[in-house]
């Protein structure tokens, strides 16, 4: 009876999910003092410490000029660059700037489409993290109605 769902490990996972549902979602996060920075400066800092950080248009970073939707803009970044490890997305004008990061593994393809939310009108910054350096692209979005309370 091994293979067989009784009704009490079934209660038993019921209760597991539900324990972990109530988690906040920034126990999963790697760099809370990241996720927790006020300024984007800061933010890029406790991620990636003293990395020299280049400014670059070498890699597809799309979002739109103009957002009519501050709670819902979307986001693409993708790359040809080797050797990707990270991809933050940052909006300095919202009161906790860094929004997302994601990693990948070795051989994987450095993209990804999402949505941010932004209070106001902000610059946006994708920051490619390599083995040696940090690569950042920012374009200014206009947000016509705010997505984090206004």
């Amino acid at each position: 009876m091994q293979g067989t769902l009784t009704r009490r490990r079934f209660g038993q996972a019921i209760v597991a999910f539900a324990a972990l549902a109530t988690l906040p979602l920034q126990a999963f996060a790697r760099s809370r003092e990241a996720f927790q920075a006020v300024k984007s400066d800061a933010a890029i800092t406790s991620l990636f410490g003293d990395k020299p950080v280049t400014e670059t248009d070498g890699f597809e970073f799309k979002v739109p000029d103009i957002a009519e939707d501050g709670s819902i803009v979307p986001v693409t970044v993708s790359t040809d660059m080797e050797g990707v490890k990270s991809i933050a997305l940052l909006v300095d004008a919202n009161p906790n700037p860094l929004s997302a990061r994601f990693h990948f593994m070795p051989g994987a393809v450095p993209e990804f489409k999402t949505r941010i939310k932004m209070g106001e009108s902000s610059d946006v910054r994708a920051v490619i993290e390599t083995a040696d350096a940090l690569y950042v692209a920012t374009k200014n979005v206009k947000v016509t109605l705010g997505g984090c309370g206004g």
